[in-house]
C-alpha cells in the first residue's frame, strides 16, 4: 500500500505540469479547464444569488468596462505571443457586490467580484484596473487550479505517511509536524508566490490596456494606511507584505510600460 500510494504521488508530480504563458515556467496543475470550470461557474452563480448584486451604477458600469479592456489586453498579449485560443474556455463576467469588506476575487475561467468596500481605495478606474488586473491575472495563470493540485498533494503526502507509521506515538507527532510543516513551509509560500506573480503580471496587462502601471503601488500604499500596518509576519500569510508589493510594482512598472509600447501604447491614464 506504501508503494502504490509514494508512486500515484511521484506520478501526479510528475505529469501534473502545464507552461504558464507569461512566465515560460512549468507549473503543478493536474486540472484540466474542462473540469475546474464548470465547477467554478455553478459556484459563482450560487454566490450571486445569495448577494445583492449592484447594477446600473456608475461603479457597476466602471467595473464591467475596465474588466474588459484588460481581459481584451489579456488576449492581444497571448495572441501575439503564441497562445491563440488560450481562452476559448473563459466566460469573463465582472459583478460589483454590496459589502464592506475590502476584496476583490477571480475564480478559474474568468469570474469576477468586486465588493464596494474596495472602492473607497481603489479611488478611481486606474484604481480599479490594477485590482482588476491582478485577479484576472490569477485566472490567466491557473491559479485556482494550482491550489487545488498542490492541496490535493498535500493530502497524498499525509495519507502516505499515516500508511507508513505504524506507531501511534510517532503517528501523533508526524500528522502535528507535517500539518505545520507543510503549510508553512510549503502551501504558504506557495500562495505568495502566486500572489507575487498575478502583481506582476496584472501590471503588464493593466499597462497594455492603457492604464499607468506606476498607480499600482500608490493604490497599495493606501491599502497599507487602510490596514494601518497591521499585519501577521509575511512567513504566515497567504499574501507578500504590503511593503513588499509596494516595492515590486514600483520597480517592474517600468517594464510593464515597455511592453504595453510593443502594442502601440504610449500614454496611460
Amino acid at each position: 500500500m506504501k508503494k502504490i500510494v509514494l508512486t500515484g504521488l511521484v506520478f501526479l508530480a510528475v505529469a501534473a505540469c502545464k507552461t504558464n504563458p507569461f512566465t515560460g515556467k512549468s507549473t503543478l496543475n493536474f486540472y484540466p479547464n474542462s473540469q475546474v470550470f464548470p465547477m467554478a461557474f455553478a459556484e459563482y452563480d450560487q454566490f450571486l444569488e445569495t448577494n445583492k448584486v449592484v447594477t446600473g451604477t456608475s461603479d457597476a458600469k466602471m467595473i464591467t468596462k475596465v474588466g474588459q479592456r484588460i481581459a481584451s489586453a489579456a488576449e492581444r498579449w497571448l495572441n501575439a505571443n503564441g497562445y491563440p485560443g488560450y481562452l476559448k474556455d473563459y466566460k469573463w463576467e465582472y459583478n460589483l457586490v454590496q459589502d464592506e469588506t475590502v476584496n476583490a476575487w477571480c475564480m478559474p475561467g474568468g469570474k469576477i467580484v468586486f465588493y464596494t468596500g474596495i472602492l473607497p481605495i481603489t479611488q478611481d478606474e486606474t484604481g480599479v484596473a490594477v485590482v482588476m488586473g491582478h485577479e484576472v491575472a490569477h485566472a490567466l495563470a491557473d491559479h485556482g487550479a494550482q491550489r487545488m493540485s498542490a492541496g490535493t498533494l498535500q493530502q497524498i503526502g499525509a495519507v502516505a505517511g499515516n500508511v507508513a507509521i505504524q506507531d501511534e506515538k510517532t503517528l501523533g507527532l508526524f500528522n502535528q509536524a507535517y500539518g505545520i510543516g507543510s503549510q508553512v513551509g510549503i502551501m504558504l509560500p506557495f500562495s505568495r508566490s502566486h500572489e507575487t506573480e498575478a502583481d506582476r503580471i496584472g501590471l503588464q496587462i493593466m499597462a497594455i490596456a492603457g492604464y499607468d502601471p506606476s498607480e499600482a503601488a500608490e493604490l497599495w500604499k493606501r491599502m497599507k494606511a487602510k490596514s494601518g500596518g497591521q499585519a501577521p509576519p509575511e512567513f504566515l500569510s497567504t499574501h507578500p507584505s504590503n511593503d513588499t508589493r509596494i516595492s515590486n510594482l514600483t520597480a517592474w512598472a517600468p517594464a510593464a510600460k515597455q511592453e504595453a509600447r510593443k502594442f502601440g501604447v504610449t500614454s496611460f491614464e
